[in-house]
């Protein structure tokens, strides 16, 4: 089984959070940032990479709160299991261009809604496990804010 790094964008508002969902290039679900590290590379440096390559967008990485998942990912017709480590990333900055916005979308939805979104259990389970520990993200996330 393959080992993938990625993110949870998400920003805080007014008390509620949101998350930023991207879309897969080939299905078109709407899923969160993930990728492979390069050699030598760190899971913080990977996920930064693929947040920003995917989604667009730079923040910063709650390290001490991965959560793994498996999630269903098409390759060459086919479907696999991938174990994914995805990372809280709270967003500072969202760019008009970035290195895949031809291949895909990004939408924003509040995390109450975020079932909605995602239409696959592989990412409602990524939620409900987020929604779960949200206190402790919201709680780490305003001791690493600027």
């Amino acid at each position: 089984m393959d080992h993938k790094i990625g993110v949870i964008p998400f920003d805080i508002s007014g008390g509620r959070v949101s998350i930023m969902f991207v879309t897969s290039q080939r299905r078109g679900r709407w899923i969160f940032p993930k990728g492979n590290l390069k050699p030598d590379e760190s899971h913080k440096k990977g996920c930064k990479r693929e947040a920003f390559e995917e989604a667009g967008v730079e923040g910063r990485i709650i390290s001490e709160l991965p959560m793994t998942h498996v999630v269903t990912k098409s390759s060459n017709g086919k479907l696999s299991e991938v174990a994914v480590t995805y990372y809280p990333m709270l967003v500072s900055k969202q760019f008009d261009k970035w290195p895949e916005q031809a291949k895909r979308e990004r939408q924003w939805a509040l995390l109450e809604d975020a079932g909605l979104v995602a239409d696959c259990k592989d990412f409602q389970q990524v939620i409900k496990q987020f929604a779960a520990i949200k206190p402790l993200i919201l709680e780490t996330a305003k001791r690493k804010k600027p």
